[in-house]
């Protein structure tokens, strides 16, 4: 089959292409021929050496994937050959087969296409565990998200959305701004030519934002901070920015704030049960029309390099998602 194959850390340029044997099946898995795999910023970070895991050379990145079951191991009997599916397979996706451990795999609705489903676990995942267990978001509140038009920030508009929450997006421009506005969102703010501060307290009557959602950081966060509500929740998601902030403890303290960290990867290890629960949540709001993936650029399984160069230089909105062509 073929793969994608990180061999020594580094950035996209240092990828390739090959072929290599099927992964074999094992216990309580199922084979996955690949119709489609979600690219993620922790996959820049994971080939670079950055990344919170560091793999053994040489590894098949891509934690995210789509496609149909083609064989079934020992001790399955909820799923069967033929199943279409999204995978949630840490390593592994960028490739025509992948075999994932049972509990990792989710039937797809019938009108979700592949490269839908392939651009929905980690995305609608983060946001929605972000929002509803860590940040407790509730019906009528302010819910501010940075990179409001980006792979996981376009997904928090969507689903603070359905949520009930009044939102305010923040991209860096006016076309990022208008992808963000088509998803629900209720005000813009263009952080490329506005203050985010002043723009937030116009909005919010000099109040602030209950919820705050960054997955930037740098100089976003640090606005973002200075613009929340007393009591408010600040969610850390990442640092697509490049800069880690550090947070001053006076504004934690005046405005008795919540700083809250949000790592979705490490909850299929200590509370997968809330994965299926949030999924189930998410396919119902798909199927009703609240949620609607925005997948905004395609590569084949070749051009991994160009795909994952698209999402670092933030030439993408939305999901970047590759095809296996089949």
């Amino acid at each position: 089959m073929r793969a994608v194959l990180c061999k020594e850390w580094g950035g996209e340029d240092k990828l390739v292409v090959e072929e290599i044997p099927a992964p074999p099946i094992r216990e309580g898995a199922v084979r996955v021929a690949v119709h489609a795999a979600g690219v993620n910023f922790a996959d820049l970070l994971l080939i670079a050496g950055q990344y919170q895991e560091k793999p053994a050379f040489p590894f098949v990145p891509g934690a995210e994937a789509a496609g149909v079951i083609t064989e079934v191991g020992a001790g399955v009997s909820h799923l069967k050959v033929g199943d279409r599916v999204m995978a949630l397979t840490g390593l592994g996706a960028y490739a025509e087969e992948t075999v994932v451990d049972a509990p990792k795999l989710m039937r797809i609705p019938a009108n979700m296409d592949f490269a839908s489903a392939a651009s929905f676990p980690v995305a609608y995942g983060t946001s929605h565990g972000a929002l509803e267990w860590r940040a407790r978001l509730q019906p009528g509140e302010c819910l501010l998200v940075t990179g409001a038009a980006g792979g996981v920030g376009l997904t928090a508009v969507e689903i603070g959305k359905a949520m009930g929450a009044n939102v305010i997006a923040c991209a860096g421009s006016a076309d990022k701004l208008a992808i963000a506005r088509q998803h629900g969102a209720d005000h813009l703010i263009d952080y490329s030519r506005e203050d985010i501060r002043e723009r937030v307290k116009a909005i919010t009557g000099g109040r602030g934002a209950d919820v705050i959602y960054d997955p930037v950081g740098g100089d976003a966060f640090d606005a973002s901070l200075r613009s929340i509500a007393w009591g408010g929740r600040i969610i850390v998601i990442g640092f697509a920015a490049g800069r880690v902030p550090q947070i001053p403890a006076n504004i934690v303290l005046v405005k008795n704030i919540d700083v809250i960290g949000f790592y979705w990867g490490s909850y299929q290890a200590h509370k997968p049960e809330l994965l299926r629960s949030s999924f189930a949540q998410l396919f119902k709001w798909f199927e009703e029309g609240k949620i609607k993936p925005h997948v905004s650029l395609q590569f084949p399984l070749e051009q991994c390099g160009d795909a994952l160069e698209a999402l670092r230089t933030r030439r993408s909105t939305g999901k970047v998602v590759l095809v296996t062509g089949r």
